[in-house]
């Protein structure tokens, strides 16, 4: 064991330390993460992918259930727009380019009032609103959209009134209640609630939202490549140390003193140099 003494120095220990934490965050939130926005991206695809076969039921059918797999879901609702209810959604892109999305409130034959994404609008010079928005038409209306979830609101990024109209940054029936002033009903979509988001050629509609590419993205191979990364830190570690001992143990052997050799037999190591020098002498002497 005391050849693994140099394991307990400072350096050592604070490699060994930061090794295991790698390996523990690949273990219990890296792969983690990117699997689980494969599982989600998956369940959406083919969320997605069962709304377009589906046909469209009508929006009062979703109330009074628990709303679990209802976003993407195509629905129906029969009603009429709400006068002065447009709310402009900051931040959003049209082909590229800045643009909003405009929200409005419906209310249902069932008296439900439901929030409404009518689409995205263009910027002006850059990330400037229109100069005008056009008004939902009036009347009895019958609308087909998907349920979405709300998005959430952003902390520090508050609604505001700019040039005569109320933007927000997110759509978020919640907020979009209290901007609107309107009690607003949420859909049955998830924890946060649903909104409306209108398909093509609705009354009212601008150019819909895009749905999202049918990919199921790279989060799978992330996920296995943390994976990876959380097994090959340990063993590279444990190469580290298998080659720091192999060189300790050379350098010892080389710094070992040399065994001194045995004399052979016909050349005693103590008498030869004598005999050299009785010849020496002797030939002197005579």
């Amino acid at each position: 064991m005391r050849r693994l003494t140099f394991l307990l120095r400072p350096s050592w220990l604070i490699l060994a330390a930061v090794v295991v934490a790698f390996a523990y965050l690949c273990f219990t939130v890296l792969a983690p993460w990117q699997l689980g926005k494969n599982t989600a991206t998956s369940h959406r695809n083919q969320a997605i992918a069962d709304s377009v076969r589906a046909d469209p039921i009508d929006v009062s059918t979703l109330f009074g259930g628990s709303g679990s797999g209802t976003e993407w879901r195509r629905v129906t609702a029969e009603g009429g727009y709400l006068p002065n209810s447009t709310v402009l959604v900051r931040l959003r892109h049209l082909d590229g380019a800045p643009g909003y999305s405009v929200l409005a409130a419906f209310k249902t034959t069932e008296g439900r009032i439901l929030l409404v994404d009518r689409g995205l609008v263009a910027g002006v010079d850059g990330t400037a609103r229109p100069p005008r928005i056009p008004d939902p038409p009036s009347g009895p209306q019958r609308l087909e959209g998907r349920v979405r979830v709300s998005e959430g609101v952003t902390p520090g990024r508050e609604p505001l009134t700019q040039d005569g109209f109320r933007q927000v940054y997110s759509i978020d029936t919640t907020q979009a209640m209290t901007v609107m002033e309107i009690p607003l009903t949420a859909i049955p979509a998830g924890d946060r609630g649903g909104y409306l988001q209108l398909s093509e050629q609705q009354p009212g509609a601008f150019t819909p939202t895009p749905l999202p590419q049918l990919d199921a993205g790279p989060y799978l191979s992330y996920g296995l490549q943390w994976l990876a990364f959380g097994i090959m830190a340990p063993l590279g570690l444990g190469y580290f140390v298998y080659a720091e001992i192999r060189e300790r143990r050379k350098e010892k052997v080389a710094a070992a003193p040399a065994t001194p050799t045995e004399p052979t037999a016909t050349e005693p190591a103590n008498t030869a140099p004598r005999d050299r020098l009785a010849d020496r002498y002797g030939r002197d002497g005579g």
